[in-house]
């Protein structure tokens, strides 16, 4: 597929990005040079980069156990809710890097994550994963205080007098 470019009045062909007979979505599941499938995860303000390749079950974030990283038991629930819905517990190596936010927005980012690099990995688990909420993203964040006021929504005291 090929564009036109528009330069001094004159247009010239370019190569579309994208192989004649591929698509973005097939782009990506493609494992990387040591057999990683990557997912992109966000929530509130945290970010979180995921790789998944088949393996003894090891799960590290930030290059620590899951278990020191997250001490609450929620969100470990969370966490390993995704691989027991897609039945992959044990079977696969985990490994994520996850910045910014705070624990539960890091959970959150994380979870989403594993689902989209769980997909890359396998696109046969994309009912499981879609039906669970697993790769929607929460868009909530937290409103901007604004001037004048004492938050986001929080007025000052009125005083008549």
């Amino acid at each position: 597929m090929t564009s036109l470019i528009s330069i001094g009045g004159a247009t010239a062909p370019t190569a579309s990005p994208n192989p004649i007979g591929t698509t973005k979505a097939s782009l990506h599941r493609i494992a990387d040079s040591k057999g990683w499938y990557w997912g992109t995860g966000r929530r509130k303000t945290a970010t979180a980069r995921v790789r998944v390749r088949p393996g003894s079950g090891e799960f590290l974030v930030n290059e620590t156990p899951i278990e020191e990283f997250f001490v609450e038991d929620r969100d470990r629930k969370m966490l390993f809710g995704v691989m027991d819905k897609c039945s992959l517990k044990g079977k696969i190596d985990v490994r994520v890097n996850v910045l910014g936010g705070g624990v539960t927005g890091q959970a959150g980012a994380v979870v989403m994550g594993l689902a989209r690099s769980l997909f890359a990995y396998d696109a046969n688990l994309e009912p499981a994963l879609r039906d669970n909420g697993f790769l929607t993203r929460d868009s909530r964040k937290v409103e901007r205080k604004k001037y004048g006021q004492s938050g986001a929504r929080r007025r000052f005291q009125f005083s008549k007098r």
